[in-house]
């Protein structure tokens, strides 16, 4: 009996390595290395549901000759999504679908599925985690009937295949890729090897038949797809379906898009029936706000190239202990810190011996500097007991200095909380210069420093 050869392959980067090591070579994480089995590249597939066209039938083309005036895209029957696609899915693709475990890709992925195969044509739904009678309770949960969308509940991805270039389907849907394996390959399912030999056949796939094909992969505790690294450079579209899962509010993030935008953002909501998609979150986000109350304050962000108007709100109390707390929620806990500690230090506030809680409405996540303004506004209303107008948006950024520097897109932001009846707006001196003619009804007040910030909003 021939000796088995195996080799060792990295989960973050895919290096590969003769022997174990603690450390790996090529991208320097620890204990990422994982033995598989190595197969000869002649040797002939034992597997006879899915064979690859000769690569000799390929021949180049000047780039001028080739025609894609006949290619078009497939509509999701989702605005949001077809959005983050850049205009629906490109026929031929791969777009990777991540996300953290019961967040709702699988029920984004069988409504879209619902739609296609009810406007364009035959989907085929394989799910290596779910039955077929689970497939169908949650199609019934959706509202969602007919005869094209065929469900099959499978982990061999070469059957999976063979049943897709004998129904030729408009759409492949594979949830997920940890759970398919190849007989080819001797390791279990979720490897490495597995992971990375599956991805390639459904690439190939999707290149030779022009059927475009969406695969769902699992996410690492740090949040990173599980598998290779090399996973996200083999597909077309890396997409990740993030959300705090006690809120109903989910956002669609593009990471790589081949065929558009990766500035673009989906919104969405989990209701009853599924997930709608969000057309006015800003409104949705503001509707139980209570107004004259302090420690509150509006913002607009940038969910990519989306302005969003959120609230945020903060709780300052005197400390019953020596070392005063600082919580954070949607809100990065450093920035905090350090706004605290400019207006200690610029606008000679006492702010050592309390503790600071901040919290953004909606269970969303702020990393945008242009955020700062209104949350030092949020924590001095709440501290001196003052409320903010309530047709006020504050915009800006705040340096160490205590300056307030100039934020991107303002004119899309206050355009966006004019439509919601905000009238009044604190923005940077910078921005206020840039603005080009605005409504009459709209009053809008440049601020140079923090001290300034706090004297126009309170007076």
């Amino acid at each position: 009996m021939a000796k088995v050869k195996t080799t060792f392959f990295c989960n973050n980067c895919g290096a590969e390595s003769p022997r174990w090591l603690g450390k790996c070579p090529q991208c320097g994480q620890w204990n990422t290395l994982v033995e598989e089995v190595v197969h000869d590249s002649n040797k002939k597939s034992t597997s006879a549901a899915y064979r690859p066209v000769d690569s000799t039938a390929t021949k180049p083309l000047a780039l001028d000759d080739i025609q894609t005036t006949g290619v078009a895209r497939l509509a999701t029957g989702y605005g949001e999504i077809d959005r983050v696609l850049g205009g629906g899915i490109v026929p031929g693709s791969l777009v990777l679908l991540g996300g953290d475990p019961g967040i709702g890709k699988s029920t984004l992925l069988l409504q879209v599925s619902g739609h296609i195969a009810e406007k364009s044509g035959v989907v085929l739904y394989a799910s290596g985690e779910e039955s077929q009678t689970q497939l169908k309770l949650r199609a019934e949960r959706l509202h969602i009937t007919g005869k094209r969308l065929q469900v099959m509940a499978d982990t061999r991805l070469d059957g999976v295949l063979a049943e897709a270039v004998r129904n030729k389907p408009v759409l492949l849907i594979v949830d997920s890729i940890q759970t398919m394996y190849t007989e080819d390959i001797e390791s279990a399912p979720g490897s490495v090897g597995q992971v990375r030999e599956c991805t390639a056949r459904l690439l190939r796939f999707a290149k030779e038949t022009g059927v475009p094909v969406v695969i769902i992969g699992h996410v690492t505790k740090e949040g990173n797809i599980a598998g290779p690294r090399m996973l996200e450079h083999m597909v077309d579209v890396v997409l990740y379906f993030e959300g705090e899962r006690s809120y109903q509010f989910r956002i669609l993030r593009a990471i790589k898009n081949r065929f558009g935008s990766t500035s673009e953002t989906g919104l969405f909501a989990m209701e009853e029936e599924g997930l709608g998609e969000l057309l006015n979150p800003s409104a949705t986000l503001l509707a139980e706000r209570t107004e004259e109350e302090s420690g509150s304050a509006i913002m607009a962000y940038l969910e990519g190239v989306r302005p969003i108007l959120v609230e945020v709100q903060s709780l300052v109390v005197t400390t019953a202990f020596g070392m005063p707390r600082r919580t954070s929620i949607g809100y990065d806990l450093n920035r905090l810190i350090v706004l605290l500690a400019v207006l200690e230090k610029r606008c000679r506030l006492t702010l050592g011996n309390k503790d600071v809680y901040v919290n953004v409405i909606g269970g969303l996540k702020v990393n945008e500097p242009a955020c700062d303004l209104a949350m030092a506004v949020a924590i001095v209303s709440n501290l001196k007991n003052r409320a903010v107008p309530a047709d006020m948006v504050i915009l800006g950024e705040v340096g160490l200095t205590g300056a307030v520097r100039s934020i991107p897109r303002i004119e899309q932001r206050i355009q966006e909380a004019a439509k919601l009846g905000f009238r009044r707006f604190i923005v940077p001196a910078g921005n206020k210069q840039q603005l080009k003619k605005l409504n009459g009804d709209v009053t809008v007040h440049g601020v140079s420093t923090v001290e300034e910030a706090l004297q126009a909003v309170f007076g």
